[in-house]
């Protein structure tokens, strides 16, 4: 279904305009998306293959407005299914001599040790709770975005997020204690 904002006889030019702004526009939110889903080596690429979807199926939005909305679920399932392939390469992998992981020296810079916590106390939330917090927090996403993006209610949302910041604040409170 479309709608009158973008009639199916919208110019190739016109839509490559427009992906081009949105591009400018959230190109960096959904790189700190794809590195908090998991995604850390191959956040570029899947923001590049989520543009690239969003130019496949730009006739098929129902407007402009559920673009971004669009480039965010695109984004959180590949990234899902990137680690969904992780997990299963490794549990037939050998271990390797020396396995460990290397960072970026950006990534170094970027994470300080209290930051390194809530990271790590973020990815151990159950899948839902963690989706949640990264869209609202990091997102500075409503909850009806959140709702659309995660295919869930307003209402699941708040239970999701209060959930996951309740369990969060008793992980890091571990910590500190």
């Amino acid at each position: 279904m479309t709608s009158a904002l973008i009639p199916r006889s919208t110019q190739e030019s016109d839509r490559s305009t427009e992906i081009a702004h949105l591009f400018v526009a959230y190109r960096s939110r959904l790189l700190k998306l794809a590195v908090a889903s998991g995604a850390d080596a191959d956040a570029e690429d899947i923001v590049a293959e989520a543009f690239y979807q969003l130019h496949k199926n730009w006739d098929d939005l129902r407007s402009r407005e559920a673009a971004a909305g669009y480039l965010r679920s695109v984004v959180r399932n590949l990234a899902r299914m990137r680690l969904r392939r992780l997990v299963i390469a490794r549990r037939y992998a050998e271990p390797g001599p020396c396995e460990f992981v290397v960072r970026s020296a950006e990534q170094q810079a970027l994470l300080n040790n209290d930051q390194r916590a809530v990271v790590k106390a973020l990815r151990r939330l159950p899948r839902r709770q963690f989706e949640a917090i990264i869209l609202r927090h990091w997102m500075n996403l409503k909850e009806s975005e959140i709702a659309d993006a995660m295919g869930i209610s307003a209402g699941a949302v708040k239970s999701h997020t209060s959930r996951g910041m309740t369990r969060l604040s008793e992980m890091l409170e571990s910590r500190v204690a």
